[in-house]
This record gives structure tokens, C-alpha cells and sequence, in this order.
């Protein structure tokens, strides 16, 4: 996938693309923590670094939720959506929610050639709906 994408293979990089693959959704201090358990000592900036790297090259990509942290995730291409908890923050994928990218047609698109539209729905997830169920009925 490096290769493909015209970037050098590395070590940090590989390791990034692992845990992100492995563990989609994740924020950069627990891409941090797992790619530390694999390289042992590497710093925040290579990270960051190889993160910005990844996502540029469209290998990862960025998402960041209204008052979230950025996460990253290997899925790309495909314009999904994603299902956020308010309750515990879990996020899921959603495949597009009509029919192909950019899945929604605005209203007034002002001249744009639009190609993709970024969608977010927040609710519970069924934990936490179901932790809300039980506790209102004793």
C-alpha cells in the first residue's frame, strides 16, 4: 500500500497503518500507545508525522466529530458515514445513506462540483441505550 502510494516503507509507517487497520476509530494518543508496543520508543511529532503522511496519500483517512479528537481510520474511498454515541463516544460505520457518493443531493450546491458528502449520526448505541432503559425503570 506504501509502495503504491509512492511513499517510502518504513517501519513507523507500517506500524501506524497496522494499528489504525486493527483498531479503526482510534485517536492519535492510543495510535501512539500501539505503535509504541510494536517499535517500542518513537516520539508524538514521527506519529503525527507519518499520520499527516497517510492521510494525504489517502491510505487513512480523518475524522473528527464535533467535540472530538481526530481519529483515523483505514476505510477510504467509499464515503461512508459513521454512528457516534453521546453517552461512551463509540463510533461505527455506516455505508452511504443513498445510493452512490456523493449520497445526498444539497440544496443549493453554489457551483460546486460535489463529490462527497460527510454525514454524522449521534445517538446511543445499544449499550449505553440499554443502560438507559434500565436505569429509568427500576
Amino acid at each position: 500500500m506504501l509502495r503504491e502510494a509512492a511513499l517510502r516503507v518504513t517501519a513507523p509507517r507500517v506500524a501506524v497503518l497496522s494499528a489504525v487497520h486493527h483498531h479503526p476509530h482510534s485517536e492519535t494518543d492510543a495510535i501512539l500507545g500501539l505503535v509504541r508496543e510494536t517499535l517500542g520508543a518513537v516520539s508524538h511529532q514521527a506519529v503525527y508525522d507519518v499520520l499527516r503522511a497517510l492521510t494525504a496519500a489517502k491510505l487513512l483517512r480523518r475524522i473528527q466529530p464535533m467535540g472530538t479528537v481526530a481519529r483515523y481510520e483505514t476505510r477510504v474511498g467509499d464515503n461512508h458515514h459513521h454512528l457516534v454515541c453521546r453517552s461512551c463516544g463509540v463510533i461505527t460505520d455506516v455505508d452511504c445513506a443513498v445510493g452512490a457518493a456523493p449520497c445526498l443531493t444539497a440544496s443549493d450546491d453554489s457551483g460546486f462540483v460535489l463529490d462527497e458528502a460527510e454525514v454524522i449520526y449521534w445517538g446511543q448505541c445499544p449499550a449505553c441505550s440499554t443502560q438507559v432503559v434500565s436505569q429509568s425503570h427500576p
